[in-house]
């Protein structure tokens, strides 16, 4: 790990990450990306995600199958990212949900955590 990395706050960190686990998955990270950490819960709100394959489809009325396969992606990345958030704040991930929108370019990864008192 860089320095630069350690140096990041919690919350950048996980930012970072996140976008590492989708440019390796997608072929393509966003170029925007911001967590933010509450009590139990962290929030990646991330812009411009979209592949250009995708925005072809999308170009050609095809949004519908852009979020399906954005969905299928979030599946199979689920672990990736769990793990990125437990590794950084060392709290257990209790509930993760996903959900991409096209017009704008957005998407969000929420994280649940499971209440700090029950450590």
């Amino acid at each position: 790990m860089d320095h630069q990395h350690e140096s990041q706050s919690p919350s950048a960190k996980i930012a970072t990450s996140v976008v590492h686990v989708l440019h390796e998955y997608t072929g393509r990270g966003p170029t925007k990306a911001k967590a933010t950490i509450n009590e139990n819960l962290v929030t990646v709100l991330l812009a411009d995600t979209l592949t250009s394959g995708e925005r072809t489809l999308v170009e050609s009325g095809r949004s519908n199958r852009v979020i399906r396969l954005r969905h299928d992606y979030q599946l199979v990345m689920r672990d990736d990212l769990v793990e990125i958030v437990e590794r950084e704040l060392d709290r257990k991930v209790i509930a993760f949900m996903s959900q991409n929108h096209i017009d704008p370019d957005l998407a969000v990864e929420v994280f649940v955590l499971e209440p700090a008192d029950a450590v």
